[in-house]
């Protein structure tokens, strides 16, 4: 399943340490996975995300993002499997063309932070909590752009969002999982 776009926001009450990023699009992926007839595991990404990070370095707790999917984007690596998904049976992309996550709340989770937030699929929001699994310092590429990256990981349940979609299997089970897990990996780079 390919998430057309998927917008990231954080934001903060008060941005005055903060340096406005942007998500480089061509270095940036949602990828997701799902069962399969029970037996196997189907995995595809979306491969148009825009959005932009307002990070607060002194304290990222203050930082706020929102994300963009470009639902129509989604690659499965199979074209009828695609299309499948694109139609009202899951995203209905004629009618709901974006995915969107806009952050409410930032706090330190051990080595790494949580982001919870608001994410909208299908035109149905759904509060979610991003697990943030590593977040690079800021660095200068050879061409003077400063970027950084950032992973996260969350599990949703693609029924929360209107997708309920499925066929029941023979011997018991069903088509396709209902729990979706999304890693998330995007390249950022700073405004000027």
């Amino acid at each position: 399943m390919r998430f057309a776009a998927i917008t990231l926001a954080l934001a903060t009450p008060s941005l005055a340490q903060a340096a406005a990023w942007e998500i480089d699009p061509p270095d940036s992926y949602v990828a997701f996975s799902a069962k399969h007839l029970m037996v196997s595991t189907v995995r595809g990404e979306f491969t148009k995300v825009s959005g932009t990070f307002d990070l607060d370095d002194k304290d990222l707790t203050k930082s706020s993002i929102g994300v963009t999917i470009d639902v129509a984007s989604i690659d499965t690596r199979e074209a009828k499997r695609d299309g499948h998904l694109r139609s009202p049976d899951f995203f209905d992309v004629a009618n709901h063309p974006s995915i969107t996550f806009q952050s409410k709340s930032i706090k330190k989770s051990g080595k790494g932070y949580k982001i919870a937030g608001d994410l909208t699929v299908r035109g149905v929001t759904k509060p979610v909590t991003l697990d943030v699994t590593s977040a690079s310092a800021e660095m200068t590429d050879p061409w003077g752009g400063v970027r950084r990256a950032f992973s996260a990981k969350v599990s949703i349940k693609r029924s929360d969002f209107g997708m309920s979609w499925n066929k029941t299997l023979d011997k018991g089970g069903v088509l396709v999982s209902d729990e979706i897990a999304i890693q998330i990996e995007l390249t950022l780079l700073k405004k000027k």
